[in-house]
């Protein structure tokens, strides 16, 4: 489902939330080297600048070159672009040697996979037993009760024909997404583990974060423009008359598990 994002990769930069330091320390703390993470899908990198501060090298990959243009450059993260679908010898070749690598990241993206294939890579790179896999997904920002409403009629009536059968994943919180990994320790289940982050976002902010969707670029392909001047002007109207910045709050919704040992 790459294509989706091929068009509006800057607006993706621009607009998508990072994840807060809570998310990632919760992720590390599971992981008992931090030697190697792949971060799979990195898209622009929000995840895996964040990953480079606690892990000695980052690998991350995505199957589009437009996202990767706008990554957040590091010395310790290398990014690689991949084919949509990769065979183990691929990834071998592409990724990593089998059994190196401590923790598998996907930001707002596991519900796009071919599962099956993917967690066979998963478990081909992952370092057993103790190797990590940790998917996340977030949902709708919660801005203010009088935005919150124009914006779940938005997202709920407008925009829902041209979504994706594989977003109900992410609006079902992962909690039916396949996640066929042991429990890390310290817990009792796999998840879904939930966490929030926070974030200023501007009026125009918010049209950028709506024109980032999949589904505005399906729509716009079919020639029908999400953002109309009704529902623009309906969105200016619960914003209030500053169209300043507000605290946009994003719900995370994280999974989190390992390879059992005989995988």
């Amino acid at each position: 489902m790459a294509e989706l994002f091929v068009k509006q990769g800057k607006e993706y930069a621009d607009a998508r939330p990072s994840y807060p330091p809570q998310l990632f320390q919760f992720i590390a703390s599971k992981t008992p080297s931090h030697n190697l993470v792949w971060d799979v899908a990195t898209g622009s990198g929000q995840a895996a600048k964040s990953l480079a501060a606690l892990y000695k090298n980052v690998i991350a990959t995505d199957v589009s070159e437009k996202q990767l243009e706008f990554a957040t450059k590091l010395p310790n993260v290398q990014y690689k672009h991949t084919p949509s679908t990769m065979s183990i010898p691929e990834v071998e070749q592409i990724v990593t040697p089998q059994g190196t690598i401590d923790l598998v990241t996907i930001a707002q993206g596991l519900h796009w996979f071919n599962l099956p294939n993917f967690y066979e890579q998963v478990k081909y790179v992952l370092k057993k037993p103790h190797g990590v896999i940790a998917a996340w997904c977030y949902f709708l920002p919660r801005i203010s009760n009088e935005v919150d409403v124009v914006f779940d009629q938005f997202y709920y009536t407008d925009s829902k024909p041209y979504w994706d059968s594989a977003r109900k994943l992410v609006e079902e919180n992962y909690r039916s997404i396949d996640f066929p990994f042991e429990v890390v320790d310290g817990v009792d289940h796999t998840g879904p583990f939930e966490f929030v982050t926070e974030t200023l976002m501007s009026f125009d902010g918010l049209l950028t974060y709506v024109r980032s969707w999949s589904a505005y670029q399906t729509a716009k392909e079919k020639g029908v423009e999400l953002l109309s001047e009704d529902v623009v002007e309906k969105f200016k109207v619960a914003w209030g008359e500053d169209h300043g910045y507000k605290t946009a709050k994003f719900p995370i919704y994280l999974r989190i598990g390992r390879v059992h040992i005989i995988d």
